[in-house]
């Protein structure tokens, strides 16, 4: 059974940062397209970024320069450092994985989702 855990969500300040850790189990990650992706309220859930199996990366414009996606396979875990939170990065974030190495940022064609973790940034 795959499953997929978040972590580190939580409230900042403007300008403030946070990491956002997903452990990953019951499927071969190593070889897996992973990304997050986050959902504010009354919004469609968007793609944030997401990294290949070989450690290439792509992001959403809003996020280029603040966030950084990585991946330590050893340990099954995918990482989402984000600097320089602004008030509109509130939301939901969620780790998700793909069941092949192709990589996207399209929610729609990852297979697996975690429970995900709030991010408030307040102004």
């Amino acid at each position: 059974q795959v499953q997929l855990v978040e972590s580190g969500g939580g409230s900042v300040q403007s300008g403030g940062s946070l990491r956002l850790s997903c452990a990953a189990s019951g499927y071969t990650y190593n070889n897996n397209c992973m990304g997050w992706f986050r959902q504010a309220p009354g919004k469609e859930r968007e793609g944030v970024a997401a990294i290949a199996s070989h450690g290439s990366t792509s992001y959403a414009d809003s996020v280029k320069g603040r966030f950084t996606i990585s991946r330590d396979n050893a340990k099954n875990t995918l990482y989402l450092q984000m600097n320089s939170l602004k008030p509109e990065d509130t939301a939901m974030y969620y780790c998700a994985a793909r069941s092949v190495s192709i990589c996207s940022m399209w929610s729609a064609v990852f297979d697996y989702w975690g429970q995900g973790t709030q991010v408030t940034v307040s102004s």
